[in-house]
This record gives C-alpha cells, sequence and structure tokens, in this order.
C-alpha cells in the first residue's frame, strides 16, 4: 500500500502533508477526499483530483471539519490517496433522493460488492435524509453479519442544512457510497470509545416511531429534555450535542449513543440519528474533556493490542458533538491516536453526523454516536 495525502485551498493549490516512498499518482486506485459543504460546492474538485489521479474511484465526502496527518483541517480539502498494491477495490452508489427505499440500497451492495473474497466495506453516506439505524440494519442483513463495516455519515460543519457526497463526481445531496476490499492480503483493525458519562435516572420510552421519540415515560420527551438541559434549551437543537442520549434496547444489550438531529415544538419530539425504539432505556449523558480524549486513546489502544503488524492507514471517524465539546483542545483525541501508532501510520478522517464500526459483540456494525471510531489498514 503507496499513499499520498495532500491539502487544497480554496485556489486549488495543494500542500504534500505525506507521501510514502515511491508513491506514484497514476497508480491510486482509490481517492477520499473530505470538506465542508460550502467549500465543495464553491470549488467543485474532482476535475482537480481526476487529473492528479486519473485510475482512481474518487470519493468526495462533506464534514464538519477534516482530520488530517497534521491534526484538524478546516477551509481546506483533505485528499488521502491509496494504491493497493495486493488487493481489489469496487465501489457502488445509490441516491436515496431518487428511491427512498433502503432495500434498494441492500440489493445494490449484493449485487455489485458482496462475494466470497469480500473483506470489508467502507460507507460513507449523506447524514441528512438517511436513518442511520435502516441503514445499518440493510447492510448487516445482505452480508449476514459476516463482513466487517466501517465509516460515517457525511456532515455539515454546525449548520444541518444539508450533506453532500459524490462518486467519481462532485459531491451532490441523497448520495451513499459503498467500497469493498478483497482478497487475504489486506487487514483491518477496528476501535470505537465515548468517554461520555450518564446522568440522571434511567426512563423508559413509551412512544416513538423509527427514529422520532415522542415520550419517555409519561412525559413528552422534548419537555423532559428541556428541563434537564436548563439555561441550553434556548439553544436547541445545536445545544443537543453537549447532552446526547444513551440507550439500550433491552437488558442485555450494549449502551449506544444517539445524537438527536432535530427537534419539533409542536408534537414535543424529537428526531435522532438512529432508531429509538419503543421499551428500550434512555439516560442523559454529559462530556468530560479528559474523559473523551481518553477514550479516543483507548479506541486506539484496544487495536494496537490486537494487532501484530504496524498499521499503514487509520481512517478516523468522529462526532461533530464531540468537536463542539471539546472545542479548543479537539487536536487532542487526534495527537492521542497517533501517540499511540507513530509517525508510521497516515491518519485521515473527518467529523461526522454519525459513526459507523463493528463492536466486539457486533462483527458487522452498529451506528454510533458521540465517539471516535478507528479503523486501520495495512497490506502483508
Amino acid at each position: 500500500m503507496k499513499l499520498q495525502q495532500l491539502k487544497v485551498n480554496e485556489n486549488n493549490e495543494e500542500t504534500v502533508l505525506f507521501a510514502t516512498d515511491q508513491f506514484n499518482s497514476e497508480n491510486a486506485n482509490l481517492v477520499l477526499a473530505f470538506g465542508e459543504r460550502t467549500f465543495l460546492e464553491k470549488s467543485k474538485p474532482f476535475h482537480k483530483l481526476k487529473g492528479l489521479y486519473p485510475n482512481a474511484n474518487i470519493v468526495i465526502c462533506s464534514t464538519s471539519g477534516q482530520i488530517s496527518n497534521t491534526n484538524l483541517v478546516e477551509n481546506n480539502l483533505v485528499v488521502t490517496a491509496i494504491a493497493l498494491e495486493k488487493t481489489n477495490s469496487k465501489v457502488t452508489e445509490i441516491d436515496i433522493l431518487l428511491n427512498s427505499d433502503i432495500q434498494v440500497l441492500g440489493n445494490t451492495i449484493k449485487e455489485d460488492l458482496l462475494s466470497e473474497d469480500l473483506k470489508s466495506i467502507l460507507i460513507l453516506s449523506e447524514g441528512s435524509f438517511i436513518n442511520g439505524t435502516e441503514l445499518i440494519n440493510e447492510l448487516i442483513l445482505q452480508t449476514k453479519e459476516a463482513v466487517p463495516i466501517f465509516g460515517g455519515l457525511a456532515g455539515d460543519e454546525y449548520n444541518f442544512e444539508k450533506t453532500i457526497v459524490g462518486l467519481n463526481n462532485d459531491a451532490s445531496p441523497g448520495k451513499i457510497v459503498a467500497i469493498g476490499f478483497y482478497g487475504d492480503n489486506i487487514h483491518f483493525g477496528f476501535g470505537s470509545e465515548g468517554g461520555w458519562s450518564d446522568f440522571g435516572p434511567e426512563r423508559e420510552v413509551t412512544h416513538s416511531e423509527k427514529n422520532v421519540l415522542y415520550k419517555i415515560g409519561d412525559r413528552f420527551a422534548l419537555d423532559l429534555y428541556k428541563e434537564y438541559l436548563g439555561k441550553y434549551a434556548e439553544e436547541l437543537p445545536g445545544s443537543s450535542l453537549y447532552f446526547p442520549l444513551s440507550m439500550k434496547e433491552n437488558l442485555k444489550s450494549e449502551s449506544v449513543v444517539r445524537t438527536i438531529l432535530s427537534i419539533d415544538e409542536e408534537s414535543k419530539s424529537m428526531t435522532f440519528a438512529g432508531n429509538i425504539p419503543v421499551g428500550s432505556m434512555v439516560r442523559l449523558m454529559k462530556g468530560n474533556f479528559d474523559k473523551l480524549i481518553d477514550a479516543s486513546y483507548n479506541a486506539a489502544a484496544l487495536i494496537h493490542k490486537n494487532q501484530c503488524n504496524d498499521p499503514q492507514l487509520g481512517l478516523l471517524v468522529s462526532c461533530v458533538g464531540r468537536k463542539i465539546v471539546l472545542g479548543n483542545r479537539i487536536e487532542e483525541e487526534i495527537e492521542v491516536v497517533k501517540e499511540v501508532f507513530g509517525d508510521k501510520m497516515l491518519v485521515c478522517g473527518f467529523y461526522s453526523y454519525g459513526e459507523i464500526s463493528p463492536t466486539l459483540s457486533k462483527v458487522a456494525c452498529e451506528l454510533h454516536n458521540q465517539t471516535m471510531t478507528i479503523t486501520t489498514m495495512f497490506e502483508s
């Protein structure tokens, strides 16, 4: 695996941030380009990237901030070019604005990507219209829980207006891109940690429809949430990123974090990035700087402990909520990951509206919110 990373400004001027020896741009077969939505709409970088990497599949994804080998980058495009030497890759794309049936995605994945030597799937999905839980469930169904899936939902800075993704074209709304990796020479490591602390009592969800939460116990969800937020209630929905929900579907299930995407004052409901089933138990959470940074370190350490080889590439997908809470300490959660793996591993990634990663109990994947998820790769 040969790698190169560029930073491209609004004037289409590039700066090389990282390059392995003997990297040849014509040998790159996959390019991941991350940038803020407004930057991507203005700069339309696809044609420049195709000129730089003529033989690569190019994926462009909007973000709430770019993660590079030099830590956080804003108002610039971060481009990571990958030349896989012993591994085949395939790509596919669907538009959920043309067909919102999630089974269409599943059928496309099945027809275009599934084969016996499929090792893993990277998903970069628009983050505005998709129900993350339905996306994950369909992927797990089609892969029969046997293939690890990683990636995330595109971001839109702190705007929550629209997100855009593109495959071999400039990014646009409604797109979901999937990349399959094949063969025995590609190896992956996965880690995911949150670091948030529960507070307040655990309560039962009594009325919800998929990812829309109406009632917790005998209270309207939004009323109860505002009561706990106090002074932050006036800043909803943005302030909800400071106070996500912890959810357990049942007594035996692991807790997952759910982030609020929007609120409805009329119905007093809240819409989340993933489903909140009736009967599940929820608690509010709050962030602590040190615990959030420690969680990033722990996610990296878990991979490092379980891998005998040094990874060549690390894809970090972290939540926009963590970026807001950590503020000017945000780069620390990237720095601790690099501290674990050292300078030989190239780091790329983005701040998202939802993170996709396997867990210890789920080989395939889980939808996460407010976590740092890390995927490492190397070829043998």
